[in-house]
């Protein structure tokens, strides 16, 4: 039986390896020196210069609408993924269907992105913001489809059923009913849909054009030819805003979970008095 002591080690030696070389980017983001291997004292300067270079900045911004945008649109579709796929046992395709939903999770960044680019092509779609877009919607829906499946897989349907047999409509059970329990879920696969968005690089290389260069592939070319301060400063930039986002999901999912519960209670309580 091995020991909570060596539990303990190797469980820190594997967040140390994990999280030392962030914090180390972080230290090195306010160096003072040109060279990020050589400290120099401290300083904010290269988070200044980072905000005066204009190539970045117009990268973060097509990052960011490509990342709201794809991780919205992934949500919904993912949604609506799992609704089918846990509410509808069989119908005509099921299994082609789920197949296609979980296809991007198995299949290598580099086919995903080619097959992506070759249908482009094909169509005569000039790569640009919108092809990032639908590139980054495609393979993202199926994680969201995943995390609200498994909550859906777990969901009381007499909640439902209670609505619908009281005449109240299919469509405003969902909106009344379904999703604010589910909405945890679904802000999980949002928040998970819009980090892989940011980081994506292989999938956005393939499907990129002129004026959407996104933040990985800029940040990709300049490490190419030396790792520079700047490059430091605005991946701290990202780390703390992925931090902050992190932290308010699961704040606003505690928050609605602790309302759940509370709303249950309330429910019973009034069955019982009744």
């Amino acid at each position: 039986m091995r020991s909570p002591r060596f539990d303990a080690t190797v469980l820190t030696l594997g967040f140390a390896f994990l999280y030392i070389p962030i914090i180390i980017l972080i230290v090195y983001s306010f160096n003072a020196s040109r060279l990020v291997t050589v400290w120099g004292g401290f300083s904010l300067n290269w988070y200044s210069t980072m905000w005066s270079n204009q190539g970045l900045m117009d990268a973060a911004w097509v990052t960011a609408r490509v990342g709201l945008l794809s991780a919205t649109l992934g949500t919904i579709l993912g949604t609506l993924a799992a609704l089918a796929l846990t509410r509808y046992s069989r119908f005509p395709g099921r299994m082609a269907f789920s197949g296609m939903i979980y296809a991007p999770l198995v299949m290598p960044e580099v086919i995903t992105g080619l097959s992506l680019l070759l249908l482009f092509v094909a169509i005569g779609i000039d790569r640009g913001f919108w092809t990032v877009t639908i590139a980054h919607t495609t393979f993202t829906m199926c994680y969201v489809a995943i995390v609200v499946q498994s909550r859906l897989l777990t969901f009381d349907r007499s909640l439902e059923e209670a609505a619908l047999d009281l005449g109240c409509p299919p469509v405003k059970t969902f909106f009344k009913i379904t999703l604010p329990l589910i909405f945890p879920a679904v802000i999980a696969g949002w928040m998970l849909a819009f980090t892989l968005s940011l980081d994506d690089l292989v999938i956005a290389s393939f499907n990129t054009g002129p004026g959407a260069t996104t933040l990985p592939i800029k940040i990709y070319s300049q490490v190419r030819l030396g790792v520079t301060p700047e490059i430091n400063a605005i991946c701290t930039i990202l780390i703390g805003l992925v931090t902050l986002g992190v932290i308010a999901a699961s704040l606003t999912t505690k928050r609605t979970e602790i309302k759940r519960i509370r709303d249950e209670h309330l429910a019973v309580r009034g069955a019982a008095a009744s």
